[in-house]
C-alpha cells in the first residue's frame, strides 16, 4: 500500500504534484492546520504530514497519530512541533534549514539600502504630493565598511553581496577561521573592533544566552558615531529600548528591523522614529523561497517514505534501520563529546579531530562525525543538527579529521574528540558501557569515569588537600546536591579535575563561591542532553 501524507498547511502546488509523481497519496487540505479538532480527528490516517508554521503538532495530537512516521517542515522553524513527544513517538521530524537563506540576505541587503537612501519616508513624502529633495540625503554604500555579526550561510551571502557593492567587510563570528573569513573576502575581527569601526552593522546570528541582546546599551555605546544597524536574524539580539535613545541622540544614524523582541510587533519604542525601516518578519516572504522550502521538504518526506533515506532531520542521524539500534548509544556519546569541548571554548575553533578505537571504528562514521560536530556546534547555536553542522562548520573554515584504530586497551571501542583552537588542544574520551550507558573515560588526558547528566561541572584545581572538602562543604552550604562524581589526576601534585553530575543548573553564586576558596583553578558549567 502506498503512504499517505496530509498537506495540513498552504503549500505550493507543485510540492503536492511531487508527491503525487513519486507514488505518495496525499490529501491536500491547507486550512485543516487550523481546526485541532478535525486534525486530531484524521491524523491517524496518514503516514506523513506536512506543514508550515499553522500547524500545531502537539503531544496530544501525536497520541491520536497512531501511523505517522514523519513530519516535514516547510522552512526552518520547528516552534510548533513538539520534538521530545515526536521522538518518543518514533516519528522524525524534518525542515529545510537552507531554503530561505538567500532571500533572507537579499531582505537584509534591501534594508541597508532603505536606510541610507531613507527610502521608505521619502516614497511616503513624494506619495503626499511633496518634493523635498533637499530634505532626504543619503549615503553611499561604497567603500563603507559593513560589520557582519555572524558569518554562516546567511553572513556569508550577505558578505558575498556587499563585497559586489564595493563594501570593506568586517565579519564576527567565533567559529569563523582566518582561512575562510580569507575566502568570503572579509577580515576577521573581535566584536569590539567590529563596533568601533563599521559604517554598517549587520546581525546573523540565532538567538542563545550569548547572542541575547549582544547589540546591548554598553554595546551600542562603544559603535561609531553615525552606524547603521540592520536586524534580520532574531529578535532579541538587540535592546530595542537602548537603540530608539541611541537613535534619538543621533549616535544611531538609522536602524531597519525584520524582526522583534516579541512578535507579532504591535508596539515597539522604535515606532515612529523617522531613521526607522521596520517590516513584519518579512525575511523569507519571497515567493522563490516559499516554493524552495515546499519543494525541499516534499523530496525529502518522499524518499524517507519510500526508501528510508533520511534528510535534515531534527531528531534522527542519517543511518539504516539495521545501524540504529547498535549505534544509538555512540551517537548519544558523540554528541556528548562534542558538546563537551564546545562548551570548553570561547576562541574560534581551528579543527576538530576525532579517534574512532575498536568497535566503535566500524560503525558509520559519518553519523557518528556528524553527532560530534552538532554537540560542538550547539554551543553557539542551539537550533544546530546532524545534518547542518558539518555544513556550518565547513563554511566557518573547521577542519574535521577522521581517524580509526584497533581495539587499543582495556575497553572494546572508544571515541576521543580533540578541538583545536588557537594554540591550545582540549580533548575529551567515553565509551559506552554493557548497559548502553554513555560515559567520559578521559579528559585532558587524565582517566575519570563519569556517568553523563543534564546538568554537570567541570573543575580543574591542583592535587593538594581538602579540594574535595571544599568542594562538598561548598555545594552542600549552598543546597546543591550532587549526583555523581568522578575526580582524576595527572600525577601526585600535578593537575587534578573533576567532573560533577549536578541535580541543577550550576548557579553564578555557586560557581564564585567555589572559585573564592582558592583551592579552584577553573569552575565551568556543562549542559547535556540526555
Amino acid at each position: 500500500m502506498a503512504p499517505k501524507v496530509l498537506v495540513s498547511d498552504k503549500l505550493s502546488e507543485t510540492a503536492v504534484q511531487i508527491f503525487r509523481d513519486r507514488g505518495v497519496e496525499v490529501d491536500y487540505l491547507p486550512d485543516v492546520g487550523k481546526d485541532k479538532e478535525k486534525l486530531a480527528e484524521i491524523i491517524g490516517d496518514y503516514d506523513g504530514l506536512a506543514i508550515r508554521s499553522a500547524t500545531k503538532v502537539t503531544e496530544k495530537l501525536l497520541e491520536r497519530a497512531t501511523k505517522l512516521k514523519v513530519i516535514g517542515r516547510a522552512g526552518i522553524g520547528v516552534d510548533n512541533v513538539d520534538i521530545p513527544a515526536a521522538s518518543k513517538k518514533g516519528v522524525i521530524v524534518m525542515n529545510t534549514p537552507f531554503g530561505n537563506s538567500v532571500t533572507t540576505a537579499e531582505h537584509a541587503i534591501a534594508l541597508m539600502f532603505a536606510i541610507a537612501r531613507q527610502l521608505p519616508e521619502a516614497s511616503v513624502s513624494t506619495h503626499a504630493g511633496k518634493w523635498e529633495k533637499n530634505r532626504f540625503m543619503g549615503v553611499e554604500l561604497f567603500n563603507k565598511t559593513l560589520g557582519v555579526i555572524g558569518a554562516g550561510n546567511i553572513g556569508g551571502i550577505v558578505i558575498d553581496r556587499a563585497r559586489g557593492l564595493h563594501m570593506k567587510v568586517l565579519a564576527y563570528d567565533p567559529f569563523l577561521s582566518e582561512e575562510r573569513a580569507k575566502d568570503l573576502g572579509a577580515t576577521k575581527v573581535e566584536l569590539d573592533e567590529l563596533l568601533a569601526k563599521a559604517d554598517f552593522i549587520t546581525l546573523h546570528v540565532p538567538l542563545t544566552d550569548k547572542t541575547r541582546n549582544i547589540l546591548s546599551a554598553e554595546s551600542l555605546s562603544r559603535t561609531k558615531k553615525g552606524v547603521r544597524i540592520i536586524n534580520a536574524a532574531r529578535g532579541g539580539l538587540i535592546d530595542e529600548a537602548a537603540l530608539a535613545e541611541m537613535l534619538k541622540s543621533g549616535h544611531v544614524a538609522g536602524a531597519a528591523l525584520d524582526v522583534f523582541a516579541a512578535e507579532p510587533a504591535t508596539e515597539s519604542p522604535l515606532f515612529g522614529l523617522p531613521n526607522v525601516v521596520v517590516t513584519p518578519h518579512l525575511g523569507a516572504s519571497t515567493t522563490e523561497a516559499q516554493e524552495n522550502v515546499a519543494l525541499q521538504v516534499a523530496e525529502q518526506m518522499a524518499d524517507y517514505l519510500l526508501t528510508g533515506a533520511v534528510q535534515n532531520a531534527l531528531n534522527m542521524p542519517s543511518v539504516t534501520a539495521e545501524e540504529a539500534a547498535v549505534m544509538g548509544p555512540w551517537i548519544k556519546l558523540a554528541g556528548h563529546l562534542g558538546a563537551f569541548v564546545g562548551q570548553m571554548t570561547d576562541e574560534p575553533i581551528a579543527a576538530v579531530n576525532i579517534l574512532y578505537d575498536g568497535v566503535a571504528s566500524e560503525m558509520n562514521l559519518h553519523a557518528l562525525n556528524a553527532a560530534v560536530i552538532a554537540g560542538v556546534m550547539k554551543a553557539a547555536n542551539p537550533d544546530v543538527n546532524m545534518v547542518s553542522a558539518p555544513v556550518m562548520a565547513k563554511e566557518r573554515g573547521i577542519h574535521i579529521a577522521t581517524t580509526t584504530q584497533d581495539k587499543s586497551g582495556v575497553y572494546d571501542g572508544y571515541i576521543k574528540v580533540t578541538m583545536v583552537s588557537g594554540d591550545r588542544e582540549r580533548s575529551i574520551a567515553g565509551t559506552v558501557f554493557s548497559d548502553h550507558k554513555p560515559r567520559f573515560i578521559q579528559i585532558r588526558g587524565i582517566n575519570v569515569d563519569a556517568e553523563i547528566g543534564e546538568h554537570m561541572m567541570y573543575t580543574r584545581n591542583k592535587d593538594v588537600p581538602g579540594v574535595i572538602g571544599a568542594l562538598g562543604m561548598t555545594l552542600g552550604g549552598l543546597g546543591v546536591n550532587m549526583a555523581n562524581f568522578s575526580l582524576g589526576r595527572a600525577a601526585n601534585g600535578g593537575d587534578a579535575i573533576a567532573i560533577t553530575y549536578l541535580d541543577e543548573p550550576l548557579r553564578d553564586n555557586v560557581r564564585e563561591a567555589l572559585l573564592a576558596t582558592g583551592k579552584f583553578i577553573q569552575v565551568r558549567p556543562l549542559r547535556f542532553e540526555v
